[in-house]
């Protein structure tokens, strides 16, 4: 279906005064700490990465100073150069007697190669694994580690949306290189991080820790607030629910999201219409014609028609998969990590997410949805509500999986 290009939005009003913006920051905090109850850290500097040509550089050479512990997760580890250039430097590193482990999800890491494990392994990294398929119920088959993170001598820490692979390298210049945000953390907030691989380690892994983790104290590397949050699948609501439910119900003038998947539940329909309706601008950025799961677009492109009634403004990513998370709220806090605006991310997977309180940190992120709007297409309603019956049937078919996706 073709839609018509229109101009990418301006940056938004004039930023609010000093004031304005810490009552906003205070209110934002507060209202966090006490639903999730996870107390925010002051004193963090966070460096955004965009695409591989940053992220990746930044990874290997936090990786390659380790000096004594490297804990890393990911969802995805798949195939190309820059697979085996993590192999390697983490080889390397244990060779040299750092402690390295490793954890990969049992069904999204399942096409790393062979050899690679078994150079890792020969050297002594401790390589984990989640949930292998063959080992679970089919319950537990479909609850997945999706988390990212890298944490590095206990003072460095990297998380964000970017998987082992070659399709997140380069700058997203075109389909073969992925759209994504990492951001590398040091600082308090460190420790969350690195709980949220300690969680899922525990489950795979005899030993939590031993003694070349020095549980030393965290310098003041910066000035922003950051709250970690992780999310777990549990019957019920959950804390990632309840971090995308305080910042929508929050915002008072901007709300912006970029995800890799859209197919959230209705009450999360509900509520972006609601955001959109009391007068705050709503911002969604998609992938366009580029995507690994179709199924999901289409769960997903079943709700553009009520979003779009409602003032919801809507993108799709045209150069190539954008695969960030991240969400800004008027321009004072934003949200970065790996979790998708989707059921599987809400209700599902192990995920984690920084909620940051910092204007210079979400400007940053708010120039880059800025340039990723200018290479995208807005969904215009009119033409929208004429789409082609069978992009409707396809739409109905997917809602019976909805939950899954």
């Amino acid at each position: 279906m073709s839609l018509d290009q229109v101009p990418a939005p301006a940056a938004g009003a004039s930023a609010p005064d000093s004031d304005v913006q810490a009552t906003r920051k205070q209110r934002l905090r507060r209202r966090l700490e006490r639903l999730i109850g996870i107390a925010a850290t002051e004193g963090n500097e966070l460096t955004p990465l965009r695409n591989g040509d940053e992220i990746f550089p930044a990874m290997l050479d936090a990786i390659r100073g380790a000096t004594h512990t490297i804990d890393m997760m990911t969802f995805v580890y798949w195939r190309g150069q820059i697979a085996r250039d993590f192999a390697a430097a983490l080889a390397d590193r244990a060779r040299a007697g750092v402690r390295v482990r490793l954890l990969l999800d049992g069904f999204g890491a399942k096409e790393i190669e062979r050899d690679l494990l078994e150079e890792m392994d020969s050297v002594g990294v401790e390589v984990a694994w989640f949930r292998k398929p063959l080992w679970l119920s089919p319950f537990k088959q479909n609850h997945r580690c999706h988390r990212k993170a890298l944490i590095v001598d206990e003072h460095t820490a990297f998380t964000g949306g970017v998987g082992i692979a070659e399709e997140w390298c380069g700058d997203a210049r075109g389909p073969g290189e992925w759209r994504d945000t990492h951001v590398r953390v040091r600082g308090p907030a460190v420790d969350g991080i690195a709980a949220a691989f300690a969680q899922n380690w525990a489950e795979c892994h005899t030993e939590l820790y031993d003694d070349r983790d020095r549980f030393h104290e965290h310098e003041q590397a910066g000035t922003s607030v950051v709250q970690v949050v992780r999310g777990s699948a549990s019957l019920g609501w959950q804390d990632m629910q309840t971090l995308m439910r305080v910042v929508l119900t929050s915002a008072e003038e901007r709300f912006r999201l970029a995800t890799a998947y859209f197919a959230p539940d209705t009450y999360f329909v509900d509520l972006l219409c609601a955001t959109a309706r009391r007068g705050v601008t709503v911002e969604i950025l998609l992938p366009g014609p580029y995507t690994d799961q179709r199924a999901c677009r289409l769960a997903g492109q079943g709700h553009y028609t009520r979003l779009l009634e409602a003032g919801v403004r809507i993108f799709q990513y045209q150069p190539t998969m954008m695969h960030a998370k991240v969400v800004t709220v008027d321009g004072v806090a934003a949200l970065i990590g790996s979790t998708n605006f989707n059921r599987r991310s809400m209700d599902h997977d192990e995920e984690v997410m920084l909620a940051v309180l910092d204007e210079g940190f979400t400007a940053a992120l708010d120039d880059d949805y800025d340039r990723d709007l200018a290479r995208g297409v807005a969904m215009d309603p009119a033409r929208w509500r004429r789409r082609a019956a069978v992009q409707r049937a396809k739409e109905a078919a997917v809602r019976v999986i909805g939950r899954f996706l």
